[in-house]
C-alpha cells in the first residue's frame, strides 16, 4: 500500500493539475487517500466546481455559475483481497493524466475524476502479506497451492473484519466515517465500485439486475445501460466474456453503488473474476487461465471507459443531477414528512441526529403544536398524536428527501424477492424510537441542537448514586467505572425515590462498599460529566416505592473477564462485530482466544466465554463437556446465531430444535398441496424455487419478558433483524426472554412463506441456567454490521447484567 500511495504523490509532485489528499488513517494507521485530477484550467477552479455542484443539489447557498463539469469518482480496493483494484487505479492514473495521451486530456477539459486507489488499506495489506510470504517463484496457477488458499480472516474485510462495502449507509468504521464525509463535499455524478468475484466468472458491469429500489429514477437507469454499452464496445473490441443484468441488485443502500444511487448519482459496481485466490496467476475450473495483469487491464478498460462515456454526457449528467435534487425529487412513497418523539432516549436521539447530520439530512422542530393521524412505528398501524414542538420533523421535500425515503418509508416496495442482501433495515426500528410517518408535510423551522443533561446540585456525601440505563453510552459508562474499580449495582426491579421513577436496570453506585475508591465522590462525579451522564443521587436508601437499596433485588455487577472465540470456523464478521463491540464502542478488554488453542486453554481465567457466528468442529462431545463444567461452576456462555448449531440437541443442553408433530403435519399437508399445484419443479425456476426457504433479512417483532434482566433498556418492545433460518423451541428448564408468539410475520422485508411459518412460536433469545452459571442463547446476531442500535443493548445485558 505505501509504494502505490508514493505513486500517486510522485503523480501529485509531477504535474499541476493533480492533487494528491490525505481524507483520514485507518485503524492500523494507514493513509487513506485519493487523487483529484481534470484539466489545468478546470483545476484553477476546483473549488467553485464543487461548490456549483451542491448548490445544484440545493445543499449549498446560492446560484452556481454557468460552467457544467462532470465529476466521477472511481473507488478501488473496498475489498482488500481483491488486488487487482488498487493496481488498475495506478494505470488508470497514469493514463488519465499522461500529456501524450490526447483522447483522455479532451476528456478532463469537461470533468473532473476523483480515484480512491485503496478503501481498505489494512485489509489489502493482510492479503498482500500473505500472498508474499506463500507464493510460489514463479508464481504457480495451481489453485490447490497454499498461495491460491488464503487463511482465515482473509484480506477482505478492514482491521475489525468489517465488509467496508457494506457500510456505506451505516458509517460505523473509521474508513467509512472519513470517506463519506469528503463524498458528500462533492456529491459525484458517476461513482464505480470495483470488485472481484470467482476466478472462472467473466467480467460484470452494469446495468444491474433486479430489483432496482423504487427511488431509483428512469434517468439513472438510462445511463446505467449507456455506460454498460460502451463498456461492452470496449470488451467486443478485445473478445473479453462480460455479463450484465444478472446477480447484483440496487436494493439494499448500503452499498458503494446504491449509496451514490440515492444520493444523485449513477452508482455501480465492477466485477473482475479472480478475489483473494487468484493471486498473480491462476487457473480456472475450464482451464483458462487468470493473471494479475489481466485483471488489472480490465479494471483499467472499464475506469476508462467511464470517464470516457461521462465527459460525452457531461452536459446531460450535470442536468440530471439538479433535475434529481430540484425537479425531480419526488420519491414514490405517500409519506410527506416522518417524525420522531421528542421523549425517546436523549442517546438514541443525539445518535440518530449525528447519523442524518453526517448524511446531509435537513430536519428541524415544527413551529407549532396540533393534533395529527400518522402510520405509528411501535404499533404498525394508524394512530392519532399531538406534535410538540420539541419533537423533530423530517420533512421529504428536501434535497436528501429520496435517501430519506429510502430509510425511513414503512414498507418500502420490493419488485423482486431474489435479492443480494438484506431487504429490511429500517432506522426506527434498529433505534426503537417512538415515530410516525405521515401523509402531510410538517416543516422543520427550528434548528435542532444535540440533547445534553443537566443535573441537579449534589449533595455531600450522598448515600448512593444513580444512573439510567437505557442505551450504549450507559453501557460504555458502566464499563468505565467497572474498569475503575468502581463496585457497581443493578436493580432488578424498578423504583422510585427522592420524586423519580427508575426502571428495571438502573445502575447503582452506593458509598458503602466504595471505601477503597480513592476520590470516590470526585471520580463518580467527574467521569459521569465527562461522559455526559445524567447523575441523581439519594441521600437514603430507604426508597419511596419498591425495595431498599440494602435489599438483594440490588444485585452486584461482578467485573467480566471475557474469552472472545476467534479464527478457523467462526464466522470473521461475526468475530469482527464482537471485538469492535469491545475495543471501539464500550472500551472494555477481551481476550481473544484462537479455536485451534482452545482446548489448551484454562477457562478458569474467564467468566464469559462468547462464541460467534459460525460453524464449529470444536465442540466434540469431550470439549462440550468441558465447556458445560466451567459453566456450571459459574462461568456464562454467549453463543450466537448459527454457532447454536454445536450446541443444538445435545445432552445437558435445553436448545432443540423447533418442529412440532403439528408444525409437521401442516408443512408437509401444505408441501403436497403445493406439489399438486405446481406440477413437475423445472430446472430453470429452481433459484426462484428456493427463495420459499429463504430469510434474506427481515424485522420481526419480537415478545419480551421485561422483568428479565436481559430485557433490561431495551424498552416495552423489542425489534429484531433475522438474517437466519434457525427455528428453536422455547426453553422448558429456562427463561424464554425473547420470543416470537403464535403466527410469526415479519413487518418488514422478506422471509420466505415456508421457512416463514417454521418460526411461529419459537424462541429469539433466552437464558438457561446451569449450576452457579448461565448459557445465554442469541438465535438472532444482535451486533449484525453493528448498526442495529438495540441489538447492542441486548448484547451488553448478555455481557453486564446478573441472572
Amino acid at each position: 500500500h505505501h509504494l502505490a500511495v508514493a505513486y500517486f504523490k510522485a503523480v501529485d509532485e509531477a504535474l499541476p493539475n493533480v492533487q494528491i489528499i490525505q481524507y483520514g488513517e485507518t485503524n492500523e494507521h494507514r493513509p487513506l487517500i485519493y487523487a483529484i485530477l481534470t484539466s489545468p484550467e478546470n483545476f484553477k477552479n476546483l473549488e467553485q466546481i464543487r461548490s456549483d455542484n451542491l448548490r445544484r443539489a440545493g445543499l449549498a447557498y446560492g446560484a452556481p455559475s454557468e460552467n457544467k463539469v462532470a465529476i466521477v469518482w472511481l473507488s478501488y480496493g473496498v475489498h482488500g483481497n481483491e488486488a487487482s483494484s488498487t493496481e488498475a487505479a495506478m494505470k488508470t492514473l497514469y493514463d488519465l493524466v499522461n500529456p501524450t495521451q490526447t483522447s483522455s486530456q479532451e476528456w478532463l477539459k469537461n470533468t473532473v475524476v476523483i480515484i480512491d486507489p485503496c478503501i481498505n488499506p489494512d485489509g489489502r495489506e493482510r492479503y498482500v502479506n500473505f500472498y508474499d510470504q506463500h507464493r510460489n517463484n514463479p508464481a504457480t496457477p495451481d489453485p490447490q497451492s497454499i498461495e491460491h488458499r488464503e487463511p482465515w480472516p482473509g484480506g477482505r474485510g478492514n482491521h475489525y473484519l468489517f465488509d467496508l462495502n457494506r457500510d456505506w449507509a451505516w458509517e460505523t468504521q473509521i474508513e467509512s466515517q472519513a470517506r463519506l464525509k469528503v463524498y458528500n463535499q462533492w456529491l459525484p455524478h458517476v461513482h464505480v465500485d470495483f470488485h472481484e468475484q470467482n476466478p472462472g466468472t467473466p467480467y460484470y458491469f452494469a446495468p444491474a439486475a433486479e430489483p432496482y429500489h423504487t427511488e431509483i429514477t428512469p434517468w439513472q437507469r438510462e445511463f446505467q445501460k449507456i455506460i454498460g454499452k460502451n463498456n461492452a464496445k470496449r470488451f467486443d473490441e478485445q473478445g473479453w466474456l462480460y455479463f450484465t443484468k444478472e446477480r447484483f441488485d440496487l436494493y439494499y443502500p448500503g452499498y458503494g453503488d446504491t449509496y451514490p444511487m440515492f444520493n444523485g448519482a449513477i452508482g455501480m459496481t465492477y466485477e473482475k473474476g479472480g478475489g483473494g485466490s487468484a493471486g498473480l496467476t491462476i487457473t480456472t475450473s475450464e482451464g483458462d487461465p487468470v493473471t494479475l495483469k489481466d485483471r488489472l487491464l480490465h479494471h483499467y478498460t472499464t475506469s476508462i471507459s467511464t470517464v470516457e462515456t461521462s465527459s460525452k454526457n457531461a452536459l446531460r449528467l450535470v442536468d440530471e443531477f439538479q433535475k434529481y435534487f430540484r425537479e425531480g425529487n419526488v420519491p414514490s412513497s405517500s409519506y410527506k414528512t416522518y417524525l420522531i418523539r421528542s421523549d425517546n432516549n436523549l442517546d438514541n436521539l443525539n445518535a440518530i441526529k449525528a447519523w442524518m447530520s453526517s448524511h446531509s439530512i435537513q430536519f428541524g422542530h415544527p413551529a407549532n403544536a396540533r393534533p395529527l393521524t400518522g402510520f405509528d412505528f411501535q404499533t404498525q398501524s394508524v394512530a392519532h398524536y399531538t406534535i410538540s414542538t420539541s419533537d423533530i420533523v423530517i420533512p421529504v421535500d428536501q434535497p436528501k428527501g429520496r435517501l430519506v425515503t429510502t430509510f425511513f418509508e414503512p414498507q418500502p416496495k420490493l419488485a423482486d424477492s431474489l435479492t443480494y442482501d438484506i431487504t429490511a433495515w429500517n432506522l426506527i426500528y434498529a433505534f426503537n424510537l417512538k415515530a410516525f410517518a405521515l401523509n402531510e408535510k410538517v416543516a422543520a423551522t427550528k434548528l435542532v441542537q444535540l440533547n445534553t443533561v443537566t443535573t441537579d446540585p449534589i449533595p455531600a456525601n450522598p448515600y448512593a448514586y444513580i444512573f439510567r440505563y437505557q442505551s450504549l453510552k450507559d453501557v460504555e459508562f458502566l464499563a468505565a467505572l467497572i474498569q475503575k474499580g468502581v463496585k457497581v449495582r443493578s436493580s432488578k426491579k424498578s423504583f422510585s425515590t427522592a420524586n423519580q421513577d427508575f426502571d428495571a436496570g438502573t445502575i447503582i453506585v452506593t458509598r458503602r462498599n466504595n471505601e477503597t475508591v480513592s476520590n470516590f465522590d470526585l471520580l463518580l462525579q467527574a467521569t459521569a460529566k465527562k461522559m455526559g451522564r445524567q447523575l441523581y443521587t439519594s441521600t437514603t436508601g430507604f426508597v419511596d416505592k419498591g425495595m431498599d437499596f440494602g435489599s438483594n433485588t440490588f444485585n452486584y455487577l461482578t467485573p467480566p473477564k471475557v474469552a472472545l472465540l476467534s479464527g478457523d470456523q467462526t464466522s470473521s464478521t461475526g468475530f469482527g462485530e464482537i471485538w469492535h463491540y469491545f475495543e471501539q464502542q464500550i472500551h472494555y478488554p477481551v481476550s481473544v482466544i484462537r479455536t485451534d488453542l482452545f482446548k489448551s486453554i484454562d477457562l478458569s481465567q474467564y467468566s464469559l466465554l462468547i462464541i460467534p457466528e459460525g460453524s464449529y468442529t470444536i465442540f466434540d462431545d469431550p470439549t462440550l463437556e468441558i465447556v458445560l463444567r466451567w459453566t456450571t461452576a459459574g462461568g456464562r456462555l454467549i453463543i450466537i446465531g448459527e454457532g447454536l448449531n454445536s450446541f443444538v440437541d445435545k445432552k445437558g443442553l435445553g436448545l432443540k430444535v423447533y418442529a412440532s408433530d403439528q408444525n409437521k403435519k401442516e408443512a408437509e399437508d401444505k408441501d403436497k398441496t403445493e406439489k399438486e399445484k405446481e406440477g413437475l419443479l423445472q430446472y430453470g425456476d429452481i433459484e426462484r424455487k428456493q427463495l420459499s426457504q429463504s430469510m434474506p433479512g427481515a424485522i420481526y417483532k419480537v415478545t419480551l419478558d421485561k422483568s428479565h434482566p436481559l430485557a433490561f433498556g431495551l424498552g416495552n418492545s423489542y425489534y429484531t433483524l433475522k438474517i437466519n433460518k434457525l427455528h428453536f423451541e422455547f426453553l422448558e428448564s429456562g427463561w424464554n426472554v425473547g420470543t416470537l408468539l403464535g403466527k410469526a410475520k415479519p413487518i418488514l422485508g422478506f422471509a420466505g412463506y415456508k421457512i416463514n411459518r417454521k418460526m411461529d412460536n419459537t424462541l429469539v433469545f433466552g437464558v438457561e441456567n446451569k449450576g452457579k452459571g448461565q448459557i445465554i442463547y442469541l438465535v438472532d446476531d444482535p451486533l449484525f454490521r453493528s448498526f442495529w442500535e438495540t441489538g447492542k443493548m441486548l448484547f451488553s445485558n448478555a455481557v453486564f447484567m446478573g441472572y
